[in-house]
């Protein structure tokens, strides 16, 4: 296994469905003081919202359908976020499914904590491992890049 140094201070990618932005933006105003030590990432709306909530500057993609969850993606891929936040909606058919489930799919590969609710994301933010630095181990994919098809 490779390990990867998540610093004391995170890269944070948050991404809201329509029907979670205001769920999304209560808890981020209610962790504001925390999450202001953090680099923030978000697509498209729910970066715009967050910066108003936060009173800090957010790093911001596309929108997800227009192409923002597969930027987030990438960054995962390049060891660039740390930690996604990712409140979806279990109830609403979204034109980009594909799109998301592949972002979560990079999320598990690279082992990067992932809440995708509140509680979760209660349970993260709270963790002592959070306020610290931590030794992410990255499974090694140098077999499975080197497999003949």
């Amino acid at each position: 296994m490779l390990t990867r140094t998540l610093a004391k201070n995170k890269r944070i990618a948050m991404i809201a469905h329509d029907n979670k932005k205001q769920e999304l933006m209560e808890w981020s105003k209610y962790n504001k003081v925390t999450l202001q030590k953090h680099e923030i990432f978000a697509t498209g709306t729910t970066g715009n919202l967050l910066e108003e909530t936060l009173d800090m500057r957010v790093t911001k993609m596309l929108s997800g359908p227009l192409g923002g969850d597969q930027q987030i993606g990438a960054l995962i891929a390049e060891g660039k976020i740390d930690i996604l936040i990712f409140f979806w909606d279990p109830m609403a058919a979204q034109p980009h499914d594909p799109d998301i489930k592949a972002l979560l799919r990079l999320g598990v590969t690279w082992n990067i904590p992932i809440a995708s609710d509140r509680s979760t994301a209660d349970f993260l933010l709270t963790s002592s491992l959070f306020h610290e630095t931590y030794e992410v181990k990255i499974p090694n994919y140098s077999e499975y890049l080197k497999r003949k098809l």
